[in-house]
């Protein structure tokens, strides 16, 4: 990213103005941000990996008009106002593509990325993409009031170590305001292993960044009716009937997406449920 054209003056004036909002001690040396998002997923009606193999680019809800949380990416709409309290009014003017995308920073090193709420996979990206990135804590929806730059964190990690919050919402939000290259600026596309074999595996690898696996989201019918109280009882049912042998995971939730018999909305709950409850545990090299 060093190399890359001047920031335009919308993103500067986004830096600054969280740079101005942001005090206390640099993030520690290692830190990644990732962005979570679902492979499986289309948009415009074409696969989003093939889509990003295209276009080279990772892109916000802006340009998009899809996205894994809240659909409010448009002139007046929620998010649009979030992004004018946070940034200072930077992007009021500004064009889709100049707005940033957003990830989480995995201060656990977690190897289902920082906010795997938002999809099954993540992009993990170069430690140079900090310079252009900006966080806040809780998430930006939520009107957050403390700030943090790389270099000044305001003590962010702290309040997320200590706030307790749920397993979906314990992340610091990050924003980043430069172009997100996939042929530079990531280090490595994690996938679910439910898609080894699959064309979402053989996309992936055409794109111009590593490809690695993390454990898995797998869950169990029988551990799934144990949550009716997560998200409510209907989406347990739902994920109930759309459970193959008893089993939940991240290619069937997708499946049902595409073939849109149940609401997207809805979908999105189960998968919340999936995320929460069926995170395979990492396994340890012997000796490790």
């Amino acid at each position: 990213m060093t190399s890359d054209p001047p920031l335009s003056p919308f993103r500067r004036r986004a830096l600054a103005h969280v740079a101005s909002l942001s005090s206390g001690a640099p993030l520690r040396a290692g830190t990644a941000v990732t962005l979570n998002f679902h492979p499986d997923r289309t948009v415009a009606g074409r696969p989003i990996l093939e889509r990003l193999g295209e276009d080279g680019l990772y892109v916000s809800q802006f340009v998009t008009g899809t996205g894994n949380g809240g659909l409010t990416a448009y002139p007046g709409g929620e998010r649009w106002r979030w992004e004018s309290r946070i940034f200072g009014g930077a992007y009021d003017r500004a064009g889709a593509g100049e707005r940033p995308v957003y990830g989480a920073l995995d201060v656990r090193q977690n190897p289902f990325g920082g906010a795997p709420r938002f999809g099954s996979a993540h992009f993990r990206l170069a430690a140079d993409v900090l310079a252009a990135a900006t966080f806040c804590y809780p998430d930006s929806a939520t009107e957050p009031v403390h700030f943090g730059v790389a270099a000044r964190m305001s003590g962010l990690v702290e309040l997320a170590a200590a706030d307790h919050r749920d397993a979906l919402d314990d992340y610091i939000e990050a924003q980043i305001h430069a172009p997100v290259r996939l042929g530079g600026d990531v280090a490595a596309l994690v996938l679910d292993p439910v898609f080894r074999g699959t064309e979402v595996e053989a996309a992936a690898h055409r794109l111009p960044c590593p490809v690695e696996w993390h454990p898995g989201f797998r869950l169990s019918v029988e551990e799934l009716r144990r949550h009716p109280g997560y998200r409510g009882p209907e989406f347990v049912a739902l994920g109930s009937m759309l459970a193959v042998d008893g089993w939940l995971d991240a290619r069937i939730i997708g499946d049902a997406v595409r073939a849109g018999l149940h609401d997207a909305q809805d979908l999105k709950r189960v998968w919340h449920l999936l995320a929460r409850f069926g995170r395979a545990p990492a396994v340890i090299p012997a000796g490790g």
